[in-house]
């Protein structure tokens, strides 16, 4: 069962809209994140993934993300859009956040523009922003999307929208 969207004001998204296939879009936004008083990526060159259901994923280039923080973790993972998934431990200090980014080395062409960005989890962070704005991390353990005020719902991975 598909919910009621929400209803949108001017410059706002609702994910309703965005389509389904996911896509993904080169954004100016700026984007930063923050861990143990250190910036861990900030950028202007992301690739956000839009799909239906799902606030924005941030893909950052690698080239934006601090050298060093980035440690290769166990496993793995598969997208039916995107392909096969690397996952990323980030080390701040001591400090090892595990899991808390993943990438495409070889992703499908649809979304070539992935390789050699990462995307992150935002719960386990002090901070991620787009814009300034401090985002609310999606709902739901599996998903990664980054909710601002500038996109509405109801969002994928809130109790009962498994069928979704």
């Amino acid at each position: 069962m598909r919910p009621r969207p929400d209803p949108a004001a001017p410059g706002q998204e609702s994910v309703w809209a965005y389509p389904r296939p996911a896509i993904a879009q080169p954004t100016d936004a700026h984007i930063r994140i923050e861990h143990g008083g250190r910036i861990i990526a900030e950028t202007r060159a992301a690739i956000r993934t839009l799909e239906t259901s799902h606030p924005p994923g941030y893909y950052i280039p690698r080239a934006d993300i601090a050298p060093g923080v980035l440690r290769r973790a166990d496993g793995s993972s598969f997208c039916e859009w995107k392909g096969a998934a690397t996952y990323w431990d980030v080390v701040v200090g001591g400090l090892v956040l595990p899991r808390v980014g993943w990438s495409y080395a070889n992703p499908t062409p649809a979304f070539a523009a992935l390789r050699d960005h990462v995307s992150f989890y935002a719960a386990p962070f002090d901070r991620c922003t787009v814009d300034g704005e401090t985002v609310t991390p999606q709902p739901g353990e599996f998903y990664g999307g980054w909710i601002t005020s500038r996109v509405v719902g109801p969002f994928k991975g809130i109790p009962g929208s498994r069928g979704w």
